[in-house]
């Protein structure tokens, strides 16, 4: 099993403190004997010479970690996340694993338009980036799942992206694997034949809670007070951010902390016109079909129409037709292509929808659905790479291979 030795034991730490009452800062076993899947001393995946300020301040810029009262943190935890994050035994041809489609050298991303799954097979969405997805107030593009532990849960199973037939196939992986026999033990206090997908799902998730970083150039020059951390051209980008750009107004950012996300959903009319001429056709099969039973998790990675659907597909409310979650624009720079499903190749490409207020493929009037803000800007070019330059400067640098 190949591991990343990822996380920042000061993440974890912080976390903890910041976020959990004092009876809860215990694990989730009276016996926390290591195992021999251990944490990793050092951050291996990151910069190497990121010097030893920038690695205690990486959370500048970002609120402390929420951590749920029922899934504690521990070392032992998180490396056996690790551990289970990147083991491709949990697909059906051995090859994909979580690490496949949100892969630490590229941004927690696939850097693909859409992901691929197991024997190749291709979704119909972007892979939205893990780095700071423990702050998400819901997960994937149409907020199916209300947090990190229910979100792990559906990849294995999907027909497009693990593609395993049930979590039993999982849970006989660990049951036979004798560091995962030790390591459940240690950390959950469970025997292997009582382990389950609850403490295989929050495993991962705490891994994933480590997965953070702000202290960016953004974050240096805002909340750290350095004047010459962002150049000229980024503090023009972000007066425009703030103002005749109106990114601000979905993308946030508060006194003291900044996410970069209202957590609401939008229709933008990226892809929309894919399902405006049968709109009805589509909606009602949808509706037909997560009443007959089917999993909405497996249809909308498979059916590239359904998958327009957007947030309606979790709501069967007509206004949420074709809205998607606003994502972060924190580490933007490293995680392109950009949008739900990958249709705007570069920084450059969003800059210009947002501008013109034109989809690829769109024409004439936006669609009946689309969000009332988006309107053109009407930004000159040398605005439009201003704009470019300061969402670079959102890049934190533990993240830059």
């Amino acid at each position: 099993m190949r591991s990343f030795g990822f996380f920042f034991i000061l993440s974890t730490s912080l976390a903890m403190t910041a976020c959990q009452p004092q009876s809860q800062k215990v694990n989730d076993t009276k016996n926390n004997s290591q195992s021999t899947i251990q944490a990793p001393s050092s951050p291996t995946t990151h910069k190497k010479n990121a010097n030893s300020e920038e690695k205690q301040n990486h959370l500048l810029g970002l609120p402390p970690v929420p951590i749920p009262a029922n899934n504690p943190m521990s070392d032992a935890k998180i490396a056996l996340g690790e551990t289970l994050y990147n083991d491709t035994r949990f697909s059906a041809d051995g090859k994909v694993s979580c690490a496949t489609c949100h892969d630490p050298t590229k941004g927690f991303t696939d850097n693909l338009k859409t992901s691929k799954g197991f024997m190749g097979k291709t979704g119909t969405r972007n892979a939205p980036t893990v780095i700071n997805a423990a702050y998400n107030k819901t997960q994937f593009w149409d907020g199916r799942r209300p947090d990190l532990e229910g979100q792990s849960m559906d990849p294995p199973l999907n027909p497009v992206e693990g593609g395993l037939g049930s979590h039993d196939e999982i849970l006989e992986v660990i049951r036979k694997d004798a560091d995962y026999v030790k390591a459940f033990k240690s950390v959950f206090g469970k025997q292997a034949n009582d382990v389950s997908m609850t403490e295989v799902s929050r495993a991962i998730a705490a891994f994933e809670r480590t997965i953070i970083g702000g202290n960016s150039d953004f974050d240096r020059y805002y909340f750290g007070g350095d004047k010459k951390a962002m150049s000229e051209a980024a503090i023009r980008g972000f007066e425009l951010f703030t103002s005749k750009a109106r990114c601000v107004d979905c993308h946030t950012i508060d006194q003291e902390t900044a996410i970069f996300t209202d957590h609401k959903f939008h229709n933008l009319g990226i892809g929309f016109e894919r399902i405006e001429k049968n709109l009805d056709k589509t909606a009602g099969e949808m509706i037909a079909r997560t009443r007959a039973g089917e999993n909405v998790d497996d249809i909308v990675l498979s059916d590239g129409n359904a998958s327009e659907l957007g947030r309606f597909a979790i709501t069967g409310e007509w206004q949420d037709i074709g809205q998607f979650k606003t994502p972060t624009l924190r580490n933007i720079e490293l995680t392109a292509p950009y949008m739900h499903d990958g249709s705007l190749a570069t920084l450059e490409d969003v800059i210009t929808f947002y501008n013109d207020t034109i989809a690829p493929g769109q024409k004439g009037e936006p669609n009946p659905f689309q969000s009332g803000g988006i309107k053109p800007l009407n930004l000159t070019d040398q605005e439009k790479a201003d704009l470019v330059t300061f969402l670079k400067s959102l890049t934190s640098p533990q993240f830059v291979q």
